[in-house]
């Protein structure tokens, strides 16, 4: 939801600036003869999506009555008789959003419903409806709206009385219903299929928002996410007087662009939950509850997805800074608690948040994926889904899970995810930094750093704005490496290729002299120093930026924050016994890697990752209400030694 927002509005802003180049004609004009070239850019896309739009599409605008009186407006956008192969009648394919749908009460043509361009040319009655409480719907608006399982209006009954007046007041449609979104809107999808209209067929949630506290947009492990959190929040997001058609102006502005120095200038999360911070009660909301409380409980989505009866293909990206948890949580909770639905699929490919509806997918930051990882998805997972679940179109099954394999570059079909022939594997830290698969026998073995919250770990090697980067995601890891204050584990390197999937679980025996600690942990492919690199050296007279040497590239694969206070139960605290030998042990967000023979695994151990999270004070206490002189250096033990072994266990494909 956060960082990626406004690269996902983006192509709706785009949309709206050739819109206003010429509006929409209600008179049909004849079909093109060919279907043009697939564009070059992704602004040439989003050119050619309008250019059809507004020759085979009609608007009309609605403002429907829910159950309690409450009017949510509606676009909908019908096929132009003669335009289509596809005579119809026509489903729906629909997506509710808190972002707005844009164009208010004029011709304009812009249906942000789907950025698929064979979607969009196979004719389907697009739908986009503004959700109760923003833009140009009534209503009161409530931050990732609690499912009321029936007992209360909410998503759920909002999208049931949409689709029961869509169905009895749109002609020419054949009675079916399909809904997507991504992120936030992925949010609305999922809720819309709780106990669903029996009408919806088809629901494709895209980086949905499942658990903000446990590993969503707000919190991982217990740490906040705060130059996401913060930037999204100030600069863009707050609460609304409805109904509007235009976001009132936000005169916000960071007084430096280098996040890392505004974040500490500022200091505390109480300073930036202030008029200096630009706050607004849902930031607020975000940093008070930092514990796994009753805010986050009513909001976990894992425990409401009874009666859905759609086929389900729920899409998420390996590189999804933001929603990365959401569609596997999605993916295990539909599967224990509507085995009825008619079908259930998890797709993940190597994309940052929302990647796969925009652009290739052919690379991220430095790394190459090997072929157009987007396209593929769009032309023969996500179209065919939509037309054989809403069209009756013939089709091959998807299997039951659909990845890319990174590290290989390659898809895989699973029958189960994780797969089920993995086998659960320790590869425990050795003395010396050394990184292998055997528990370590010497009887006294550990690394110690210093932890200085005034000097934290930065989470990129260069500037950045408060709004992180993507690329992040997968970017090298060498800057830190070099840091005293990062503990590195490598293996030598691989005489075989090692394959992982599913969770990623740190397994670390730890001390500490404050009474909280956060352990940053990352999973890392190590390229061999021979690597080619992906341009030219120019030599010592660099004169443009300089070239990425891929020799020796440091690829962050996963990496993850944790609270040690949080190490018992994220809803409640406990403080470290400074000294103490501990048990940390948590778990990461899914992967699916191949680390090639002749790389390394190099796993890195830090306290603190910023401004990517917020900072610890490490001192037991209620950090939103921490003060500047809170903050403490600690020194932190990691040990490697028999009966204190760390580690990580992974899930090892065989041979």
């Amino acid at each position: 939801m956060r960082v990626g927002v406004r690269a996902l509005l983006g192509w709706g802003l785009m949309l709206g600036l050739v819109a206003s180049v010429g509006a929409q004609t209600k008179a049909p004009v004849a079909p093109a003869a060919t279907p043009p070239a697939a564009p070059s850019t992704m602004q040439q896309r989003m050119q050619q999506m309008l250019e059809f739009a507004k020759t085979h599409y009609e608007k009309h605008e609605y403002r429907i009555a829910m159950r309690d009186g409450v009017k949510l407006y509606t676009q909908v956008y019908t096929p132009i008789a003669g335009q289509f192969e596809d005579k119809g009648p026509y489903p729906f394919l629909m997506t509710r959003t808190g972002y707005s749908c844009g164009s208010y009460d004029n011709p304009v043509v812009m249906p942000r419903v789907t950025t698929n361009m064979d979607v969009l040319e196979s004719g389907y009655i697009l739908v986009c409806q503004d959700v109760r409480g923003r833009w140009e719907s009534e209503g009161s608006w409530v931050e990732m709206t609690p499912p009321k399982d029936g007992k209360g209006i909410d998503e759920s009954t909002d999208m049931y009385d949409t689709v029961e007046w869509l169905l009895k007041n749109v002609k020419d449609n054949n009675g079916k219903v399909g809904i997507t979104g991504i992120s936030y809107p992925g949010f609305y999808t999922v809720a819309s299929i709780i106990n669903g209209h029996p009408a919806i067929k088809a629901a494709s949630p895209q980086a949905p928002m499942m658990n903000l506290f446990d590993g969503d947009d707000a919190y991982h492990g217990g740490t906040f996410m705060l130059g996401a959190n913060h930037s999204f929040y100030a600069e863009f997001y707050s609460p609304q007087k409805n109904p509007l058609k235009e976001e009132p102006k936000n005169n916000f502005e960071f007084f430096t662009k280098d996040a890392y120095a505004y974040y500490l200038k500022m200091g505390t999360l109480a300073n930036l939950d202030s008029p200096a911070g630009n706050t607004n009660p849902l930031y607020h909301d975000q940093t008070i509850h930092d514990t796994y409380d009753g805010y986050w409980i009513a909001r976990n989505m894992e425990q409401h997805m009874f009666g859905v009866k759609a086929a389900v293909m729920t899409v998420g990206g390996w590189f999804d800074a933001e929603d990365l948890a959401g569609p596997v949580k999605l993916f295990h909770a539909i599967d224990k608690l509507s085995p009825e639905a008619a079908a259930n699929t998890l797709v993940e490919g190597p994309w940052v948040h929302g990647g796969w509806a925009r652009g290739s997918g052919a690379s991220l930051g430095d790394i190459e994926f090997g072929s157009d990882t987007s396209e593929f998805f769009r032309k023969t997972m996500e179209a065919p889904f939509f037309a054989h679940y809403l069209k009756d179109a013939p089709w091959t099954p998807l299997p039951k899970a659909y990845t890319f394999e990174t590290g290989s570059n390659v898809w895989k079909k699973y029958d189960a995810w994780p797969p089920k022939p993995a086998e659960t594997k320790m590869i425990y830290f050795q003395p010396e930094g050394g990184l292998g698969w055997s528990a370590p026998t010497i009887k006294e073995s550990k690394d110690e750093y210093v932890s200085d919250p005034a000097h934290p770990v930065p989470y990129v090697g260069y500037v950045t704005e408060a709004d992180p980067p993507q690329r992040y995601m997968d970017d090298d890891q060498r800057f830190a490496a070099t840091r005293p204050d990062v503990l590195v584990y490598e293996t030598e390197p691989l005489t075989e290729d090692v394959t992982v999937v599913g969770p990623v679980r740190p397994r670390l025996k730890i001390a500490s002299t404050g009474t909280d600690a956060d352990f940053d942990v990352k999973l890392i492919d190590v390229y061999p120093e021979n690597y080619p690199d992906a341009e030219e050296d120019e030599g010592k007279h660099v004169l443009a930026a300089p070239p990425v040497m891929m020799g020796g590239y440091q690829m962050l694969v996963r990496g993850e924050p944790f609270r040690a206070k949080f190490r018992n139960s994220l809803a409640k605290p406990e403080p470290l016994v400074p000294g103490q030998v501990t048990a940390v042990d948590f778990s990461m967000q899914d992967v699916n890697h191949t680390f090639l023979k002749g790389h390394r695994i190099m796993v890195q151990v830090q306290s603190s990752w910023f401004p990517l999270t917020d900072r610890n004070p490490q001192v037991f206490m209620d950090i939103a209400k921490a003060k500047p002189e809170d903050f403490k250096k600690a020194t932190e033990t990691v040990f490697h030694e028999a009966g204190a072994a760390s580690g990580i266990e992974l899930m090892v494909m065989p041979k």
